[in-house]
């Protein structure tokens, strides 16, 4: 049995006093609820806190409910998402309303959690244990760093889904006997506040008394994940304003990142090359495994646009004042804004 299940029950006890002092008081768990849960752990997902805060409670003021979300447009949907990132979460969340809308009774264990859209295993721990009392753990990035420290494991991980698996077995060790959900909640607390990736505060640590990794010396060296592998990509985007309006282009709702957001669209597609037009910004991000060089010019109205535009109907044009009442994607919301000030 390993060192740390030898000592769980005291491990608990540290762990839990710690976090009843120390929780943060996010609004889902200040006013909790089922469908609290599953929203913030949607909104959770590969995104920080404090982003997600005020997404939250927009949307919860908006789609207070899973009969609201359920009949709610997808425009509407996608709009109160926008700048969120990875849309399909929203288009999941959707649909899983509408499921849950038309089963006799809501889902209660983790295997009929997964079965809806949007739902993994992770994430259906998280619902069941937080709000449903289930004795699932939780294992995300800040739980797989607490652990690997605890342990002092030293192996170098594929990435993060691969130490995951890892160390599951050992998370729902150590969950048996608490209560699920505050434990699950303490375990990602004490990662996101305590064990950060860098510079972890040991001296504030309620449980360092267990830790491994500590005791040899090291333990901002764990976990080992293999470097991640980048591609290069370069992007030219329009600026267009043609009477007041913008020109921009609205994904199919089909795409599965994108769908129903509206961008600045693409040279390339209006028949336009960099080198006729003036630059007016230029910027740089991370998607996925591609870093991308977004770089955007002034374009004037002409002919050939008008043409290229008029045979598919994914170019919208869009009045400047009223670009808040579309969806744009998280980036493209910040460069409009910062063009529509500047241009």
């Amino acid at each position: 049995m390993p060192p740390l299940l030898k000592s769980r029950r005291s491990f608990q006890r540290a762990l839990h006093a710690w976090y009843r002092k120390n929780a943060r008081p996010l609004p889902w768990r200040v006013s909790p609820s089922l469908y609290g849960t599953v929203v913030s752990e949607f909104m959770l997902q590969q995104t920080q806190v404090a982003t997600v805060l005020p997404y939250f409670e927009r949307w919860m003021a908006a789609l207070p409910d899973f009969a609201a979300l359920a009949t709610a447009p997808a425009d509407t949907v996608m709009r109160l998402w926008a700048g969120l990132g990875y849309y399909s979460r929203a288009r999941n969340l959707h649909k899983l309303a509408l499921a849950v809308q038309a089963r006799p009774g809501m889902p209660r264990t983790p295997g009929e959690w997964c079965e809806l859209p949007g739902i993994g295993p992770y994430t259906a721990a998280a619902i069941t244990s937080i709000a449903q009392g289930h004795a699932a753990a939780c294992v995300d990035g800040n739980v797989v760093r607490v652990l690997a420290r605890l342990t002092n494991e030293r192996r170098e991980f594929k990435d993060n889904s691969d130490a995951a698996a890892f160390f599951h077995p050992l998370a729902d060790s150590l969950i048996v006997g608490s209560r699920p959900g505050d434990h699950n909640q303490a375990m990602m607390e004490l990662g996101a506040t305590i064990c950060t990736r860098s510079g972890p505060r040991c001296t504030e640590c309620p449980v360092a008394a267990f830790c491994a990794g500590r005791r040899h010396g090291d333990p901002a060296a764990m976990p080992r994940l293999r470097p991640k592998q980048y591609e290069s990509r370069a992007v030219a985007r329009a600026w267009c304003v043609h009477r007041g309006r913008l020109l921009l282009h609205r994904a199919g709702h089909g795409q599965r990142r994108l769908g129903g957001l509206h961008e600045l669209p693409e040279l390339i597609r209006l028949g336009v090359s960099p080198e006729a037009c003036d630059l007016l910004l230029e910027r740089r991000r991370s998607v996925t495994r591609f870093r991308i060089r977004e770089s955007i010019y002034s374009v004037t109205w002409n002919k050939t646009i008008a043409s290229r535009i008029a045979r598919d109907s994914t170019f919208v044009f869009v009045p400047v004042d009223g670009l808040d009442e579309v969806a744009l994607s998280g980036p493209h919301a910040r460069w409009v804004r910062e063009l529509v000030v500047a241009t």
